[in-house]
């Protein structure tokens, strides 16, 4: 009877540590991610608002060519290859207005192609 004791608590004990272990996990909430399509010669969504310090992934796709993709304050950059999907990472750091344009060129029309990130406190 005393080993079958034993068992029983030392399986409580695990329980136990186990539901201890449990309340320090804390899950970190997956970053948003903002979807925004390329392509001759617009950005959509061009206007994004986004919240101070809050990271986000940005998900790129091209329609019809090559595109560039560039944050020039956020030193964030990326080819967007038609078809294909890239991601790119943001934290917002300052309030304002954070602009992005296209650094590839697409053709008449290309010094056109931007948007803007509105960050809020």
């Amino acid at each position: 009877m005393s080993t079958r004791r034993g068992f029983l608590c030392a399986a409580a004990g695990c329980l136990t540590l186990g539901l201890t272990a449990g309340v320090y996990a804390v899950a970190q909430p997956a970053e948003k991610v903002i979807r925004i399509s390329a392509k001759r010669f617009v950005y959509t969504p061009n206007e994004i608002r986004l919240k101070k310090g809050v990271p986000v992934i940005i998900e790129l796709t091209s329609e019809d060519i090559v595109m560039g993709f560039k944050v020039p304050a956020a030193n964030v950059r990326a080819d967007v290859m038609p078809g294909k999907k890239v991601r790119v990472r943001l934290v917002p750091v300052n309030a304002g207005r954070l602009d992005f344009l296209c650094d590839i060129f697409c053709g008449s029309g290309h010094e056109e192609m931007n948007g803007a990130f509105i960050v809020e406190d």
